[in-house]
């Protein structure tokens, strides 16, 4: 298919330059049309012999020409270089407008109960990304490549900063090599700051277990600490995106007006447990036991990250008959045979509770999740399935 140009000269197109004037003249003598009546010609290009300079209407040709692209064989198109220079910056101005208006943080969080409480707060000025998945115990997490990636494009990082995470963040951080991710950065949150942690050990004896030294690591189980947790985001985001400040502030204050709506209904709810034993796997309730006064201070395991043996399982059997403990809470990622073997000898429930959001059917936000827990806890305490 022939593609129809407008012109200049031959002379023009050799040269690719002549005086405005004399340029002028030329290009209009050669087609016929006196300079008064100068208008644009039409010319047809089919082939390599016909090489003539482009024109425009109502302007002295002799200026460059450039090659953009070839149609076919011998057939090209010829652009001005201040047009296509116009155009590519037209088209980088563009996509900078557009992926500064649309631009997302880009928050990483170690734990799925910081990467809902990301969301809540960040809500669509932020994409996040979870580490450890609700179902896989947060003290043991495979270091994988695509970990690394997320990392280091990150612009902000939530960590629990108890030691949770200690046996493999550091190794992650190392390879991704983010400095907005250092010590001392706003883009490095460290969640448990101004949280009163549970069980700091006086000495450390790892005889003990897997004890850790600032204490227990499992805080947003009680809804004040993640109260915390959320102004420490809020604040943070905040810092790294300035414009949305009132976004995350408005999001926070909401967040809070529905957690301390919350908290007297859990209460209330909870009031037939209170005082009464619940059976764990691991010790991972005691800020949820002392917020709603239950006592979780049984577990299936001996010590901490210690496999339970016999002759633990036939204690805690025995303690359960003789105080008529009837709930056992296990997490997602535990070995459910050994709850279910106490549970068939001492006429107990197994309860599958996640100590953190987004597992199947503890719900996704923060709130949600809460309100699974104290749900399972009252339904088992009332002998409903």
């Amino acid at each position: 298919m022939k593609k129809s140009f407008q012109f200049f000269s031959q002379r023009e197109a050799l040269t690719g330059r002549n005086s405005s004037a004399q340029g002028a003249a030329l290009g209009q003598k050669q087609n016929g049309i006196s300079p008064e009546r100068a208008k644009p010609t039409s010319v047809a290009l089919s082939g390599l012999n016909d090489c003539r300079s482009i024109t425009t209407r109502g302007r002295a040709p002799g200026f460059r020409i450039a090659r953009l692209q070839r149609f076919g064989a011998g057939t090209f198109t010829w652009l001005h270089r201040a047009t296509i220079t116009r155009y590519i910056f037209t088209f980088l101005l563009a996509a900078l407008t557009t992926a500064t208006a649309f631009a997302k943080l880009n928050v990483v969080a170690t734990t799925p109960d910081f990467g809902a409480l990301a969301q809540q707060i960040g809500g669509d000025k932020v994409d996040v990304f979870t580490i450890a998945r609700p179902t896989e115990d947060p003290h043991f997490v495979d270091a994988k490549p695509s970990f690394v990636v997320k990392l280091n494009r990150a612009d902000a990082l939530i960590e629990g900063g108890a030691e949770l995470e200690s046996g493999w963040l550091r190794a992650l951080l190392d390879k991704a090599r983010n400095s907005k991710l250092e010590h001392d950065k706003p883009g490095r949150i460290v969640a448990h700051e101004g949280v009163q942690l549970l069980e700091v050990p006086a000495t450390l004896d790892r005889a003990k277990g897997d004890v850790h030294a600032a204490g227990n690591p499992h805080f947003t189980t009680d809804p004040l600490n993640a109260k915390i947790v959320a102004g420490h985001i809020a604040n943070a985001f905040s810092h790294l995106d300035p414009k949305s400040a009132s976004v995350f502030q408005a999001n926070l204050d909401k967040f809070n007006r529905e957690i301390d709506a919350k908290i007297p209904e859990w209460m209330k709810r909870l009031a037939p447990l209170k005082g009464k034993r619940v059976v764990a796997y691991h010790n991972a309730w005691p800020y949820f036991a002392k917020r709603f006064d239950v006592r979780i201070d049984l577990f299936l395991e001996p010590k901490p990250g210690i496999p339970p043996s016999p002759s633990h399982l036939a204690g805690v059997v025995s303690t359960m008959k003789s105080e008529g403990v009837k709930i056992i809470l296990v997490e997602p990622f535990r070995d459910r045979r050994y709850a279910e073997t106490l549970a068939s000898h001492a006429e107990a429930v197994v309860l599958d509770v996640a100590f953190v959001p987004g597992a199947k059917g503890a719900g996704d936000t923060y709130i949600d999740w809460m309100d699974k827990i104290v749900s399972s806890l009252v339904n088992a305490a009332e002998g409903k399935k």
